[in-house]
């Protein structure tokens, strides 16, 4: 067993809500983190296979119940917080406003990359819509005991990892540092080793789970900002420009929902598409598309955005970090789109114009992979 013993901390606020839906430290929202980034950590050595990774997964990380053929017992994964305790984040937040050419007017990016947990409120402006987030800062202490395999899952976490709602769009971003990991300045430097983890993008896009960081000919897909910021509202700022320039680059027509609810390319990137459903990902009632009281249709299917974003801070700079963990459409939407459904190569295109995007406007950290 090996012990990693770290100092934890968020460059942006974190949303983890406990049982009341408040904002607290609390240690479920770290395990579930480690596990995914063990996936990814892993899915080499166990060749991709999803029945290989799962037995894995469960003798290390436990289970309610055992299976078949193996018993399982508890977790030899053991967490430790410094303080269990509620955050000290609420109320009304600064918001830097951005350009977006389908709206009419300058959007909050907080509050685009947040929506949800972040909203809006007249006569108050951009607010935190639920109890004691953690804000940016604040800082604990983290105990993690496990085996030695661990090692590779707590240093991808430190270095990748965000916790909570909206946490792919860079809220929570996690910063830890302690004996046994690598820093973060290290990966923003092009020094670290992501070749265990990374696999070519064409491969990542045959299975339809993210298990592993794509590269290309140019490296690893992780890009940073081409400059450090003295605030984190302002790195966010840049991750919200940055998604709005490589989602309008992928053209979706002026057709709205019900007029033509098909496939398009931008549905690729997240579903669902704001007033553009999908026949298929969207609800019916005898043969109708189903609509709400505004008269949009109701989009009952759901899938996450592949590119992630984190913040992190390196030498009292924050620096804007994206990612990329490509994988095909879920099985399950892929047969309800029938013959809408992209090819490979379809798939294939459609990201490497997103990638070119972020090449254009970000530092791509080529060479790890």
């Amino acid at each position: 067993m090996k012990q990693w013993n770290l100092k934890v901390s968020f460059a942006t606020p974190a949303f983890l809500g406990d049982a009341k839906q408040k904002g607290a430290w609390r240690t479920p929202p770290f395990k579930a983190l480690l596990r995914h980034w063990w996936r990814v950590a892993a899915a080499r050595e166990c060749h991709y296979d999803v029945r290989e990774l799962r037995r894995r997964e469960l003798a290390l990380f436990g289970a309610a119940s055992d299976d078949e053929k193996q018993k399982l017992g508890k977790s030899k994964v053991r967490l430790r917080l410094g303080e269990w305790r509620e955050g000290r984040f609420s109320g009304k937040m600064s918001d830097r406003k951005v350009k977006h050419p389908e709206v009419k007017f300058p959007v909050g990016a907080s509050l685009y990359l947040g929506y949800g947990p972040i909203g809006y409120r007249k006569g108050q402006g951009t607010v935190v819509n639920m109890e004691h987030a953690i804000a940016s800062g604040e800082k604990n202490r983290l105990q993690i005991r496990g085996p030695e395999s661990l090692a590779a899952s707590v240093q991808l976490a430190a270095w990748f990892g965000t916790l909570g709602s909206r946490s792919r769009n860079g809220w929570g971003s996690l910063m830890a540092e302690g004996e046994g990991i690598d820093p973060v300045g290290r990966l923003l430097a092009g020094e670290a080793d992501l070749r265990d983890c990374c696999r070519p993008l064409e491969q990542c896009l045959r299975l339809d789970w993210p298990h592993a960081i794509g590269c290309d000919n140019s490296g690893a897909l992780v890009w940073k900002s081409r400059q450090g910021f003295g605030k984190w509202e302002d790195a966010m700022k840049h991750l919200a420009e940055v998604k709005i320039a490589f989602r309008t680059a992928i053209d979706i027509s002026d057709n709205r929902d019900k007029a033509n609810p098909s496939f398009e390319n931008r549905h690729l990137l997240a579903y669902p598409v704001t007033n553009h459903g999908v026949d298929g990902w969207v609800e019916k009632k005898d043969g109708q598309y189903k609509t709400d009281r505004r008269g949009k249709l109701i989009q009952s299917e759901r899938m996450a955005n592949q590119i992630r974003f984190k913040v992190v801070r390196s030498d009292g700079r924050f620096y804007a970090l994206v990612f990329h963990l490509p994988c095909d459409i879920p099985r399950e939407l892929k047969q309800k789109l029938g013959n809408q459904a992209p090819s490979h190569a379809q798939q294939l295109r459609i990201w490497c114009a997103v990638h070119r995007v972020l090449d254009d406007r970000m530092q791509r950290l080529g060479g790890l992979a």
